[in-house]
């Protein structure tokens, strides 16, 4: 379904328990609410679910670069006004987890629990040429210039030696993304520096990482961690970055628990 918020359609599914509090899912870079599948079922029999497209990405609008993640916490901040949706579990992977720590910094008051998934709160120096020649790639290339080396990041060897069609769908929503829109977004990562500011955050918060995650590294999770005091970790063992999607009934088990015990 699309939805005008913050000046922009947004594409968006209601499911689930319409009884339920509200979980809000936030995908990675490159991808869309389709990654969220493996937990969906799991989701819809106790809550009721809002998941969305990102600006730039899936069906929603793109607009020009560059964008910020104060601009992506407020799109997902608009869409839940013009649901009438007050508070949210927030449940965000990478990206999603960064969006997801501008909302409790500058919008609290709309969060009860904040789940941060393969994520990290700020982009050091050394990586910085990485994200340029990314977003070149892209620019001169297309999208299908970094499809290989993103699948590698993203799964174990092991995982894709199954082509499973859990992955074929997450290559087919990695390349079905706008250029404008990765660009776009990879801008506003780029500039992530939240983690000084991480211990103004006061609510109950969930942290799960692959533990073979080389886009945000254990240590990312661990610095998270150590700056929020509400919060739990969890490392998943024999995984890499959408550990949603590889490790879908551990990661199932272990957010389950944290939404139901608080």
């Amino acid at each position: 379904m699309f939805i005008t918020a913050n000046g922009i359609k947004i594409n968006y599914e209601l499911s689930g328990r319409k009884d339920g509090a509200v979980v809000i899912l936030s995908h990675s870079l490159a991808s869309s609410l389709k990654m969220w599948e493996p937990q969906m079922e799991m989701l819809r029999s106790h809550f009721q679910v809002v998941r969305y497209d990102t600006r730039g990405h899936g069906r929603s609008e793109t607009t020009p670069a560059p964008y910020t993640l104060e601009l992506l916490a407020e799109d997902a901040i608009r869409l839940l006004d013009a649901l009438n949706i007050g508070q949210v579990h927030w449940v965000g992977l990478s990206m999603g987890g960064m969006i997801g720590q501008a909302i409790a910094l500058n919008h609290p008051q709309r969060l009860k629990i904040l789940a941060l998934c393969d994520t990290a709160s700020t982009i050091p120096p050394e990586a910085q040429p990485i994200w340029d020649e990314r977003i070149e790639g892209v620019l001169r290339k297309g999208m299908e210039s970094q499809l290989e080396t993103t699948m590698e990041r993203w799964f174990t060897p092991s995982f894709l030696s199954l082509n499973s069609p859990m992955l074929t769908l997450i290559k087919e929503e990695f390349l079905a993304t706008p250029a404008e829109g990765y660009i776009g977004c990879a801008g506003a990562i780029r500039r992530l520096n939240y983690l000084s500011r991480l211990s103004e955050i006061n609510l109950p918060t969930f942290i799960i990482v692959g533990e073979d995650d080389p886009a945000t590294p254990v240590s990312a999770s661990k610095a998270i961690h150590e700056h929020i005091k509400n919060s739990k970790l969890v490392i998943l063992p024999s995984t890499r970055h959408l550990s949603n999607v590889e490790q879908a009934e551990a990661f199932n088990t272990h957010l389950l628990r944290f939404l139901k015990e608080v």
